[in-house]
């Protein structure tokens, strides 16, 4: 016997309808997931993995920037008074400076406005934009085998005029002034050009040892400073250096945020798009780390927009 549904698909198509529907629909609102635990109170799970970024991430569907998906994810949890605690779940090696600083401020207006303890888990990764968004968090966790740290600033650009040169272009700017097209990848860089982007990247990292430093009150910038030349820490190391206050798993992180928050019990939930799947804490936690994660970034951006990117990226 025919399927007569089949049957009546084939006869449009072969009657030369077309039909105006998509192969692979956009992302759906966001919906809430319980993950583990019980009770009327619940713990929120927010992921920051990945680089940080503002850029969208492009593929069979396109899917909201990190900055975005936090701000979605912070503004759902403020009407929800069920939500007494959050948990950061870090890993990433960081990303651009304004995405970073972005994101902590949402999470500090969101932990002024809300008045709950906000508990950072570093994964694999939790470096420099990584490290500047956990210092938003009451309290910092970190694995054993967790690699944080890298505080500091890189500016990222390209110098194609070698390359241009050996294939015949030449490139050239006319500009109101001599610094217009300052960072240019079609020349080289001047000492002058060179100092006044040092100039940026001090102040960058003068903010990167504020926000440390408002976050370890445990420090003194002195102490902050020395630690900050740009190096990585393991879990035990950042431990022992002020860095990260304790640790421990996701789980640990979970428990700390319960207590911080008062609670006996909760329920871990999580927020995420129609189509995905979540069944415990480490669920959907797939980023690449490390020299991996780059591949989010597009440098190829850089190469083509000629700007350079100023970043709290630990880019070995």
């Amino acid at each position: 016997m025919r399927n007569p549904i089949v049957a009546g698909v084939i006869g449009l198509l072969l009657s030369g309808c077309t039909f105006n529907f998509p192969l692979f629909p956009g992302p759906g609102p966001l919906q809430e997931m319980q993950v583990d635990g019980a009770g009327k109170a619940k713990v929120l799970l927010v992921e920051i993995s990945g680089m940080i970024s503002s850029q969208e991430k492009d593929g069979f569907r396109q899917t909201p920037s990190m900055i975005a998906s936090v701000k979605e994810q912070l503004t759902r949890a403020a009407k929800d008074e069920q939500i007494k605690a959050i948990v950061l779940r870090i890993n990433t090696p960081g990303g651009t400076v304004t995405a970073s600083d972005i994101i902590y401020h949402e999470l500090k207006t969101f932990k002024t406005n809300r008045k709950v303890p906000i508990i950072a888990s570093i994964m694999d990764l939790g470096t420099s934009g990584g490290y500047y968004i956990a210092a938003a968090a009451d309290k910092v966790l970190a694995h054993p085998s967790s690699v944080t740290g890298s505080i500091g600033v890189i500016m990222l650009t390209v110098n194609a005029k070698g390359l241009l040169e050996k294939i015949g272009v030449e490139a050239t700017a006319v500009t109101s002034g001599p610094r217009k097209d300052m960072g240019s990848p079609f020349r080289t860089m001047t000492t002058e050009e060179r100092a006044i982007f040092q100039g940026l990247i001090d102040s960058f990292y003068q903010r990167f040892l504020t926000i440390v430093q408002e976050g370890r009150t445990n420090l003194q910038m002195e102490q902050i400073k020395r630690l900050a030349d740009g190096r990585i820490y393991t879990g035990e190391q950042a431990k022992e250096a002020g860095l990260v206050d304790e640790i421990g798993y996701l789980e640990d992180a979970v428990e700390v945020a319960k207590k911080q928050a008062g609670l006996t019990e909760a329920r871990v939930v999580t927020y995420q798009r129609p189509g995905e799947y979540s069944n415990n804490v480490y669920s959907k936690l797939v980023a690449p780390s490390g020299l991996a994660s780059l591949a989010e970034f597009d440098l190829a951006t850089v190469v083509r927009g000629g700007t350079p990117q100023f970043m709290y990226l630990w880019m070995p």
